[in-house]
């Protein structure tokens, strides 16, 4: 859960069912994004690979819009998509991926196709999916929070993690989460390229001027405390208290839409998939 999102922790609360990760299927979730970003990047070989990548048309200050629909369709395919669907998409990122490795130049070794850094930028995602779960639905209990965990390997076996990587429970995963918390780094370049994404600067005139600062805010507080003291995102206890009644007030708001509204960001990426695939059409 989101640190220090309660000095007074909520108790779980009873649920009909154990929760699944397509429980955290919400659009609102992707207020979270950036941030997510950020953790993942933190490893050094993740984020030099980001930063050096020659994939123009995967490059967010170039392409903003096409990285956030790829990003986002894969989380689509990861959680809701066919086998077919996860076959097709995953060889569509492989061959991106191969071409983003590092060259006798770069500060670090690295390669997209590797299956321990995919690891790290798959546990990112869930850590992800499970902070919005509990922010939209409130806190889970141990029980619920395995089943929660249990649904989750397809975040990293749609790319290239093996599911013997995917650690078996969720107390395993804690372990590895707090082994992968001491490799963060962030690079001056790494760190530059970040912050610009949490200011808005790949966007246009006006929307990073009226959103950017919002935006960053937004982003520190949805970091975990060891990414942004890493990064070195400022975070006062009155930055914590406004952030805490922003995640009551939005989750309470978003409650009151039906769930039609609530996934069709999803859904519509489902459905933009099934026509890229009629059309043949470039996936990513």
């Amino acid at each position: 859960m989101l640190d220090e999102l309660h000095r007074n922790p909520a108790p779980p609360v009873t649920r009909a069912r154990p929760p699944q990760i397509t429980d955290a299927i919400d659009s609102l979730g992707a207020a979270s994004g950036v941030a997510n970003v950020i953790m993942q990047l933190s490893w050094p070989e993740v984020g030099w690979g980001v930063r050096e990548s020659r994939v123009d048309t995967g490059n967010v200050y170039k392409r903003p819009f096409k990285r956030a629909r790829t990003t986002f369709q894969y989380l689509a395919v990861a959680t809701l998509g066919t086998d077919e669907d996860k076959r097709l998409y995953r060889e569509a990122v492989d061959r991106v991926h191969r071409l983003v490795h590092s060259t006798p130049e770069s500060r670090v070794k690295y390669s997209a196709m590797d299956p321990k850094l995919q690891m790290w930028v798959a546990a990112c995602l869930y850590i992800g999916f499970e902070d919005v779960f509990e922010w939209l639905h409130g806190p889970m209990d141990d029980s619920d929070r395995e089943a929660f965990y249990a649904s989750a390997p397809t975040l990293g076996t749609t790319l290239q993690v093996r599911p013997e990587q995917w650690p078996a429970t969720r107390a395993e995963f804690d372990d590895y989460w707090r082994e992968g918390l001491d490799r963060i780094r962030f690079d001056g370049p790494v760190r530059r390229h970040l912050i610009g994404l949490s200011e808005l600067r790949m966007l246009p005139q006006p929307a990073n001027a009226l959103f950017g600062r919002i935006n960053k805010w937004v982003t520190s507080g949805f970091l975990h405390r060891e990414f942004r003291d890493a990064i070195g995102l400022p975070w006062s206890p009155r930055d914590q208290r406004r952030f805490e009644t922003f995640l009551a007030v939005t989750a309470r708001l978003n409650s009151m839409l039906p769930e039609s509204i609530r996934t069709i960001s999803y859904r519509l990426l489902i459905l933009d998939l099934r026509w890229r695939l009629r059309s043949g059409r470039s996936l990513v």
